[in-house]
């Protein structure tokens, strides 16, 4: 520990006090105060519990997650808010060392909460307070050209998706002489006779995929397929919210459960250029249900597909596949960016704790 810093336990520094439940109809738009939950504003009011700045903590369901609030504001009962003198402690040196400490990893339980006791008794080490404004100065200094490049990375990786989403509307918006309209049964045979679930308790674990709605879920011992197929999801909350592709090619040995449709087509030009048809568009009109999203065979069936001739077909495929790996290689790169900026900001906030960070400067350098 540095000359001149003290090793405390947090409960000998912070006192954590419990939020207070507020009635909707108190919660207004328009209200003059903030209202803070576990895991930010939820909200404004005309009535303030607390009248100084201070951090918020998440107690009940966002566990552990941190925020600091404005100067008067109503914490909930899903929080605790701190209080501290302030003639020995910076608000923002304790915020960050809040960040430091990942409190949320304290969080236990089925509805995950944190044990006020639990942070009390985590130690840290504490300079005077001209130190601690010193710390949080530079801090601040770095992470504002930290959030800088991060917003760069953000933008950049949502260029290369945009890039290729764009690409595939075109395709399929451009439609050439020669496209007729089909349905999958026209084009494909249903196998979704042969899927068969197995419950997690009774599957024996091997090496052969085991496919749901969404791609992979498990690996068994056995198969039911083996050659090149399309599955399409039948079920999830994916099939609205299009977070990742309904539609996914597999090959080889495999399972697939009663929660993706699957098919079989005459070749792989054809099966390429119906999955990346499904990718690109939304199927809001076809599927059932709003609090479990359902798309039935009989739904599946009716969606009309542009079918264009092989030729073209095989054209496509070639230029979206070739477009598809150059975006993923970007998609890496700026992935890979935002993960090195993650963690060169944990590795100066440990720097900042233990008294190694001098200036943002030599931070950057």
């Amino acid at each position: 520990m540095k000359q001149g810093w003290e090793l405390k336990k947090l409960g000998e520094v912070i006192t954590l006090e419990y939020g207070r439940p507020l009635a909707a109809d108190k919660r207004i738009t328009q209200g003059k105060y903030p209202v803070y939950g576990a895991n930010g504003l939820k909200g404004r009011s005309n009535d303030y519990y607390f009248d100084r700045k201070s951090i918020v903590v998440g107690r009940k369901g966002s566990a552990g997650e941190i925020n600091i609030s404005e100067e008067k504001f109503w914490p909930l009962d899903v929080t605790y808010f701190i209080k501290f003198d302030e003639d020995k402690y910076n608000l923002y040196f304790l915020f960050y060392l809040f960040t430091l400490l990942e409190l949320p990893k304290l969080a236990k339980g089925v509805k995950p909460g944190i044990n006020r006791n639990e942070i009390y008794n985590i130690q840290a080490s504490f300079p005077s307070l001209s130190e601690q404004q010193r710390i949080v100065a530079i801090l601040e200094e770095c992470f504002s050209a930290l959030a800088k490049a991060k917003a760069n990375a953000e933008q950049n990786l949502r260029n290369a998706k945009d890039l290729f989403e764009s690409y595939l509307q075109s395709v399929f918006k451009n439609k050439g002489e020669g496209w007729e309209e089909k349905t999958l049964n026209q084009i494909s045979e249903n196998l979704d006779s042969k899927r068969v679930p197995i419950t997690k308790h009774v599957r024996n674990t091997g090496s052969v995929p085991y496919y749901g709605a969404s791609g992979i879920v498990d690996y068994v011992a056995n198969y039911l397929f083996d050659e090149d197929l399309l599955c399409i999801s039948e079920d999830g909350a994916n099939l609205l919210a299009r977070t990742y592709p309904i539609a996914f090619s597999i090959t080889g040995k495999t399972w697939v459960n009663n929660h993706a449709h699957v098919l079989r087509f005459k070749n792989m030009v054809n099966q390429k250029f119906v999955e990346l048809y499904f990718n690109s568009i939304k199927l809001d009109d076809f599927v059932s249900g709003m609090a479990q999203p359902k798309l039935n065979q009989t739904m599946l069936n009716k969606i009309p597909v542009p079918f264009p001739p092989w030729k073209e077909q095989q054209t496509i495929v070639h230029k979206l596949e070739a477009l598809s790996t150059e975006t993923t290689k970007l998609e890496t790169i700026y992935k890979q960016k935002l993960h090195n900026l993650d963690e060169l900001k944990k590795s100066i906030l440990q720097k900042a704790f233990s008294g190694e960070l001098k200036t943002a400067q030599e931070v950057a350098a």
